[in-house]
């Protein structure tokens, strides 16, 4: 396994590192079984990065993590957990907000450790940046939880350049998590600079826009329960146009024997080695797919084709809807 530096204070990691998310539901239904097994996969092949969200699945994610990490010669040791907290759910599933006080950080840890069955979190970051809550005072927060020994780096998710400066004034911030693929290239027009000035490691999640470029995706495959069934690149009038985007890239793919997934993290990996892709494979082949993109060296040749079939701004839609685009402080004026 391949290894990359996450920023000038974070841990070495894996250079290709395992989201989640999607064994908890967010994109229909998932396999228990499977779920575990590959992320049992992920950690015998040298994957350490492991990405999740306490309210992903309402905990189930932390839970099912945490019964991997005790199975199948698993052990603690290996595995790197980047956890999210501070969005709020309801009992339908729903979503109320975000809660970044100091007193709600470390009660969201509290049950975090339970639930992942663990003693600390490797890298602790609040999901969203909170409106109603001085970004100094949550990193504040969490950095009395790395001096308690709960956390070890601070991380920070879909902010801009000005929240990234005030965070890092008060505790060192080891990454952004933040979207980045061939068709979600924002971070390059203000927040990527910042990050390297400010010696902030990227774990870009959305390598494959939830699956719309992986070369494996097909209209209408969405059902009530996937979130992508909300998401404007998957609508009508938006579906056809970014489809035809990918077919440009399987042209490359083909010619140079990949796939298209593997052309697609590949070329994120290649914009620095400061950058680590997250993938959100549910499933075992999916998994075994991503990982031979650590493999797929881009010549100048390679990445000027890929920037012709996919120029910036290509993508037809917004990565979120309106509402949840609302909340990304990535998204404000002069950010993108």
């Amino acid at each position: 396994m391949k290894h990359r530096q996450l920023g000038a204070t974070g841990p070495r990691v894996s250079a290709l590192g395992l989201g989640c998310m999607g064994m908890s539901g967010m994109y229909g239904p998932s396999d228990r079984v499977e779920s575990l097994a590959t992320i049992h996969a992920a950690l015998e092949a040298g994957v350490t990065l492991l990405d999740t969200g306490d309210f992903y699945g309402s905990g189930h994610n932390e839970m099912l993590i945490g019964e991997a990490l005790k199975g199948a010669g698993a052990k603690r040791d290996n595995a790197l957990l980047s956890v999210k907290f501070g969005a709020q759910r309801d009992p339908a599933g729903g979503w109320a907000g975000n809660d970044t006080r100091p007193e709600s950080v470390k009660n969201f840890l509290a049950y975090t450790l339970q639930r992942l069955g663990v003693d600390h979190i490797d890298i602790y970051r609040p999901a969203r940046l909170d409106p109603h809550v001085p970004i100094e005072e949550t990193v504040g927060a969490i950095a009395d939880m790395v001096k308690a020994g709960y956390v070890r780096h601070i991380g920070l998710s879909e902010v801009g350049p000005e929240t990234l400066r005030r965070a890092a004034a008060v505790h060192p911030i080891s990454d952004l998590q933040i979207e980045y693929s061939l068709i979600s290239r924002g971070i390059e027009d203000g927040i990527l600079k910042t990050c390297r000035d400010l010696g902030i490691g990227i774990t870009a999640y959305g390598v494959l826009s939830r699956g719309l470029i992986s070369g494996h995706w097909q209209k209408d495959a969405t059902t009530a329960s996937d979130f992508r069934a909300y998401s404007p690149r998957f609508q009508a009038g938006n579906i056809d146009r970014n489809l035809a985007l990918v077919e440009a890239l399987r042209k490359i793919a083909d010619a140079k024997q990949i796939s298209v997934t593997q052309l697609v993290i590949a070329w994120v990996a290649a914009q620095g080695e400061d950058i680590v892709p997250l993938v959100g494979a549910r499933r075992r082949d999916r998994l075994q797919e991503a990982l031979g993109s650590l493999d797929v060296v881009l010549s100048a040749q390679d990445l000027a084709q890929i920037e012709t079939a996919v120029p910036k701004g290509a993508a037809s839609g917004d990565r979120y809807a309106p509402a949840q685009m609302a909340h990304l402080d990535s998204e404000g004026p002069g950010h993108v």
